[in-house]
């Protein structure tokens, strides 16, 4: 049997592939920025459904938020090989798992849009970035966690229309608060990003309309257009706010002459797909 991960910095979606029933967990997510190898094991130690299976496990392929270089990936190499003694297990980057969910025989350029934003280009053989993500203090265009910066701000700035304003003042939201979440404890992203669910409610205001395509728009100009023959192929999308907003995010791509492929809530069944496939294809050479 082996496990296929697919985590992004708020949640993870595990699958287990061939059991007598393939089975789907969800624990919450790892990101090697945020989370030390204590943190990770603690996790994974009081999940039962994962205890229970983990010395039947021989492979693990996780793909998460943060996982960019060598020095990243040990840190949750080593917390899973902790776990899974008898398991080999392979981390690589959740741009990764966008590239291979979204393929379907042809060039893409594929993008992440949840928690944090990111795409690369894949050709069916390599994935590249021609662009850094700098994260939620310095990119994450068009993710939850800048969504979730600008009503924060513009919260403090007494700048939100009067709905979004009364809702977080009934949720006891200050100022202090804020700051202290932000500047003070961890995951500050996944706080920031938290507050999504709120514009998503109001959506239809013309505040959050304006919000939501200017920061698409934004996105699109920094991590689309820098692929120069970003006209020519698809673009897909995997994510929760790429989801939750695919409509907006169809009409910006429409403007912008993007040819849109696949967009995906969760990419975890179709990854899965991909290392099935993969798999076969070993073991009848």
């Amino acid at each position: 049997m082996f496990l296929v991960v697919e985590s992004g910095s708020t949640k993870a979606d595990w699958k287990l592939i061939g059991a007598p029933v393939e089975t789907t967990f969800s624990t919450k997510g790892f990101n090697p920025y945020f989370h030390k190898e204590k943190d990770v094991l603690h996790e994974l130690n009081r999940h039962k459904e994962l205890s229970h299976i983990k010395d039947d496990i021989a492979e693990v392929f996780f793909y998460g938020a943060g996982c960019s270089s060598v020095k990243l990936n040990s840190i949750l190499e080593k917390s899973l090989s902790h776990f899974f003694s008898k398991a080999e297990v392979f981390v690589s980057h959740d741009l990764t798992a966008a590239a291979f969910s979204c393929y379907e025989g042809e060039s893409i350029i594929a993008c992440i849009l949840g928690t944090g934003s990111n795409s690369c280009y894949y050709d069916g053989e390599a994935v590249t970035e021609e662009l850094p993500a700098l994260s939620y203090i310095l990119g994450d265009e068009g993710s939850g966690s800048h969504f979730g910066k600008t009503l924060l701000s513009d919260f403090q700035y007494k700048r939100l229309p009067d709905p979004i304003d009364k809702e977080l003042k009934e949720m006891g939201l200050t100022n202090a608060q804020i700051n202290e979440n932000v500047y003070m404890k961890a995951n500050a992203n996944v706080y920031i990003a938290s507050f999504m669910p709120i514009l998503l409610r109001h959506k239809d205001l013309k505040y959050s309309q304006d919000l939501i395509r200017k920061n698409f728009q934004q996105f699109i100009d920094i991590h689309v257009k820098c692929y120069e023959n970003y006209k020519d192929v698809k673009v897909s999308f995997v994510g929760s706010i790429a989801s939750l907003l695919e409509k907006e995010l169809e009409a910006v791509c429409v403007d912008n002459e993007i040819k849109i492929g696949l967009i995906l809530r969760r990419p975890l069944d179709r990854l899965a797909e991909f290392h099935k496939i993969k798999r076969d294809i070993v073991q009848n050479i």
